[in-house]
């Protein structure tokens, strides 16, 4: 059996500012540097009814403007 990761995922708000807590990069690599690097990753969504791919094409990098008046 292969092993898959699944990142299972919540819904916590309308705007990042909602979300209470998240990951750096460095706290995910870190983490991934715990499997093997040919280890499928995957999201699951409610309550892994449906799932989804990461892919690169899926990354954006925005601005924050919070700063911002």
């Amino acid at each position: 059996m292969k092993t898959k990761l699944i990142i299972d995922t919540e819904r916590e708000g309308y705007g990042t500012d909602q979300v209470r807590r998240t990951m750096t990069v460095g706290d995910l690599i870190a983490t991934l540097e715990q499997y093997d690097e040919d280890t499928p990753v995957f999201l699951g969504f409610d309550r892994r009814y449906t799932y989804g791919g990461i892919t690169e094409a899926r990354f954006e990098e925005v601005e924050d403007d919070e700063d911002e008046d």
